[in-house]
């Protein structure tokens, strides 16, 4: 049975994180608000139309009977059911709490551009913004890379729970896409003084299902719709 993930059509966003996941896996799933008629039917599940635990916001995933919100609640779910989690409790755990991290980075990320408030436009909070970037760019984006390298070199790699991916290694390539779309010089230098996420993202996208997500039309291009916008004025 396949699942159905739900999600914005027109952006990656958060469910970008979810559809690698499901690539990954070899998992069949239907992107249903891409497919005709999809917003309603998202939008009335939203609504809490027969529904006993109803979601906050996409994305969120039925499988079967259950109904699963929040990315790093989805990921926990999806990777335990598909091998892309440890079998044990402590390291699922873990990569959760990986995983729970780079939720973080990509909510700092958002809010560079909507520093004020989600509700307004860009263009209304663009003082704020650049202002918010400077931090985010010069002291945020190290300190979130810094760490997901030690523990790289503590796991003695290739991937951040050592010999086997997980799900946290997928989010961490797409978290790393994204800053390389919205902050170019900035991730240039920041790279720079690491030697082991590079390797990482790589192994990740040449992945077999990985490649072939990347090069189909199942995988959105980034816009500045969605988290990750390229704003040149913001990467200073």
């Amino acid at each position: 049975m396949a699942y159905e993930l739900y999600y914005w059509p027109s952006i990656q966003g958060r469910g970008e994180f979810v559809r690698l996941t499901l690539e990954e896996a070899g998992a069949p799933y239907e992107d249903v608000a891409r497919q005709h008629g999809g917003m309603p039917k998202m939008m009335r599940l939203l609504e809490g139309a027969g529904v006993t635990e109803p979601p906050y916001a996409p994305p969120f995933l039925k499988s079967g009977k259950l109904l699963i919100a929040q990315t790093a609640n989805i990921l926990l779910y999806l990777g335990t059911r598909h091998g892309l989690a440890p079998k044990t409790e402590r390291g699922r755990l873990f990569v959760n709490q990986l995983q729970l991290t780079i939720a973080d980075a990509v909510a700092e990320a958002h809010n560079v551009h909507h520093p004020i408030a989600v509700g307004q436009y860009y263009e209304d909070q663009k003082r704020e913004a650049k202002r918010a970037a400077h931090h985010f760019t010069r002291e945020r984006i190290p300190k979130f890379l810094g760490y997901f390298e030690s523990v790289l070199e503590q796991s003695g790699g290739p991937f951040l729970l050592g010999r086997r991916i997980s799900y946290a290694d997928l989010s961490l390539f797409q978290l790393v896409e994204g800053l390389r779309h919205a902050f170019p010089r900035n991730m240039e230098r920041a790279e720079k003084k690491l030697r082991l996420i590079e390797p990482l993202c790589e192994r990740v996208a040449l992945r077999p299902r990985i490649a072939d997500y990347l090069a189909s039309d199942r995988r959105l291009p980034f816009s500045n719709q969605g988290i990750f916008r390229q704003y040149p004025e913001l990467d200073g």
